[in-house]
């Protein structure tokens, strides 16, 4: 169910919220020319959980401010409910540079007075690990401070979160953990977040900014795409190349984790009209086939390669193999060296010793975490041609420089803005598109998410399914993790790097219990060695990415004492529910392959009636055998959650 939200005589179509904690009646706001909302109408009531979506420059930040009285709107009124206590993180942090961490995060509570406090240990826990509670503000780094002003916004009393891009500098375990404090936390929450993950695990409710107005949808991220889809297919939209975007994220998403498929409240059997016959987002076997063709047989070879920076050791004895076509993931703790695997690989950064073997035919593209400087008097489309004026997008497709830009929403005048005019998120965009137009093989890409909206990367994953190539994602994005790449490796702070075969779900498990196993008496050393894999990759001969052969899921002694045993049986009660589901989803394809050869044989002898009723029976049994496991498929899929 969708609504809308503004214009001149626009009212909410539907029930109130029984106490609202703030209204918005008929705003309105501009920029100069630009005009951000125009009568827009809305509220927010006790305990909603509202996650905003929208293109950079919509006016997504604009409407946190005005929600928390940040900012004064041009027009209308902006009411809040009497001793309403908001607690507001935008994009710039209001630190006082002069502080402490300490003071800033609980003011001048002794150690004693908050670290009592469990609400307050576990946000600062997670929070800041590696910032010294004494360290002054003004040194920090710009991670490090957003770091402290969401732990300060979160450990404050407050009725109402108003939370800008949150997930920022922040890496997979901490969005984790904030996504299962966010949803716990029974405070009404509005959140900016280009984090689908979150998105779908915190909110009940999406608002899409655009057009000057808003647009709300019940349910979170998957409902939020059902919805839009039935609404465009509806409208009869003449945005096909839109829709086709969202036809295409609808199908992987009804093809991936339970756990999203199971969320959407909204009527499944539209959407399996839509994506009926929606092929999978990219085929890998063309892909890897083009991949050959463009890359050999050899991308990169790393052999004993070992990399120290500053006295400390980040990849210890590494050996790695990268083919052509792998779809590599990286995840790590910060400072575990995922940034330096990726200058290793291009050969910015040579080892301290080992050595790396790239191959001849790689041209290899790196979009680092750094925005590059271009002139600011230079136009978008110039930036762009500069580069080339035309690009093969794989499988016979190209598109020309100006066609790109409109992909990724550079439209209209706006191409011919100047570069300096950008926002954060559009020189982002431009730095991606300029990496992309230069056609290169190898891609390694670190971060690319950062600063990029939800439509932005629905564009970029659709141009990443049809681009033959090795890939290579550092990335915090769980989400674009696992819809652009393949396998999931990590870098778990001892030089080692480590196939995840359960992706970052096995990833958080190993941090989980490395954390669990100091406090279950286990020495340093011990901790140390909790998740060390079979299939590590370090002194052994190297895997291709992959693969499937490497990668165990065994976790250290530590884990197994006092209350850890439990633990180890229930992640061994896991794993054994993973290998079962994954036998079964092998059992259900061959039998819908079965199904469909009887279909084909009941077309051909539709003349003979007595092999129809023998190919008719057969066909019965096997649809029976079918449903059966798929029962046992849901059931499994739940207990693995």
């Amino acid at each position: 169910m969708s609504r809308t939200f503004g214009g001149r005589h626009g009212k909410l179509d539907g029930v109130m919220a029984p106490r609202n904690l703030i209204n918005l009646e008929s705003v309105s706001l501009a920029y100069g020319t630009q005009q951000i909302f125009d009568a827009l109408s809305i509220g927010i009531g006790t305990g909603e959980r509202i996650g905003v979506v929208g293109r950079n420059g919509g006016g997504k930040s604009s409407l946190l401010r005005l929600l928390s009285g940040a900012e004064r709107p041009d027009s209308g009124r902006v009411t809040h409910t009497g001793g309403l206590r908001i607690g507001y993180v935008g994009q710039r942090d209001e630190l006082d540079p002069e502080s402490t961490v300490r003071q800033s995060v609980v003011g001048e509570l002794a150690d004693h007075e908050w670290a009592g406090d469990a609400r307050v240990r576990e946000v600062v826990a997670h929070l800041l690990p590696e910032i010294a509670l004494d360290a002054r503000i003004g040194p920090l780094s710009g991670g490090e401070r957003r770091r402290v002003a969401l732990a300060r916004t979160l450990i404050a009393e407050s009725d109402l979160l108003l939370l800008d891009e949150p997930t920022n500098h922040l890496d997979v375990e901490a969005i984790d953990w904030l996504t299962t404090h966010l949803a716990a936390t029974g405070r009404a929450l509005v959140v900016v977040t280009h984090d689908r993950w979150l998105l779908d695990s915190v909110c009940e409710t999406t608002w899409e900014v655009v057009d000057g107005t808003v647009h709300a949808y019940d349910g979170g991220y998957s409902t939020y795409v059902l919805a839009r889809a039935e609404r465009s297919r509806i409208a009869a939209s003449d945005e096909a190349r839109r829709q086709n975007l969202l036809r295409k994220e609808l199908a992987w998403l009804r093809r991936g984790p339970p756990a999203r498929t199971s969320k959407p409240k909204f009527r499944i059997d539209a959407a399996n009209t839509l994506i009926e016959n929606e092929p999978p987002p990219r085929d890998p076997y063309e892909l890897a086939r083009l991949a050959t063709t463009r890359l050999g047989k050899s991308v990169y070879d790393v052999e004993n390669a070992t990399v120290e920076l500053g006295g400390k050791t980040l990849l210890d004895d590494l050996t790695w193999r990268l083919g052509p076509g792998d779809r590599v993931g990286v995840v790590g703790v910060n400072g575990s060296g995922k940034t330096t695997l990726l200058r290793l690989l291009d050969g910015s950064l040579p080892p301290s010793a080992g050595h790396v073997k790239i191959g001849k035919t790689v041209v290899c593209a790196h979009l680092s975490q750094e925005i590059s400087e271009l002139d600011p008097a230079t136009r978008v489309l110039q930036a762009v041609e500069e580069v080339k004026k035309e690009v093969q997008l794989g499988a016979g497709g190209e598109a020309t420089a100006g066609q790109m830009l409109e992909r990724f929403g550079f439209t209209g005048q706006r191409q011919w803005t100047p570069v300096g005019d950008l926002s954060g998120g559009e020189r982002r965009r431009l730095q991606l598109l300029r990496l992309l137009m230069g056609e290169p093989n190898v891609l390694l890409l670190d971060e690319p998410t950062n600063d990029l909206d939800v439509e932005t990367l629905n564009v970029l994953e659709d141009v990443l399914d049809r681009w033959p190539g090795t890939l290579v994602v550092v990335s915090h994005d769980r989400w674009f993790l696992e819809r652009a790449t393949d396998s999931i490796w990590a870098l778990l702070g001892d030089g080692r790097l480590v196939h995840l075969p359960g992706g970052v779900d096995e990833y958080l498990e190993r941090r989980r219990a490395a954390s669990v196993a100091p406090a279950s008496g286990v020495g340093a050393s011990e901790a140390g060695t909790v998740g060390s894999p079979t299939g590590a990759v370090g002194t052994g001969a190297g895997t291709p990415a992959g693969s499937g052969d490497s990668g165990g899921t065994s976790v250290g002694a530590g884990a197994g004492l006092g209350r850890g045993d439990a633990r180890r049986e229930k992640r061994g009660d896991t794993r054994a529910a993973r290998k079962e589901l994954t036998r079964v989803e092998r059992e259900v394809e061959k039998l819908t392959q079965r199904a469909e050869k009887l279909h084909a044989e009941l077309a051909q002898h539709a003349t003979d009636h007595e092999k129809v009723a023998e190919l008719d029976a057969t066909l019965r049994k096997v649809n029976e055998e079918r449903e059966a496991l798929e029962a046992r498929w849901m059931d499994l899929a739940e207990e693995v959650g």
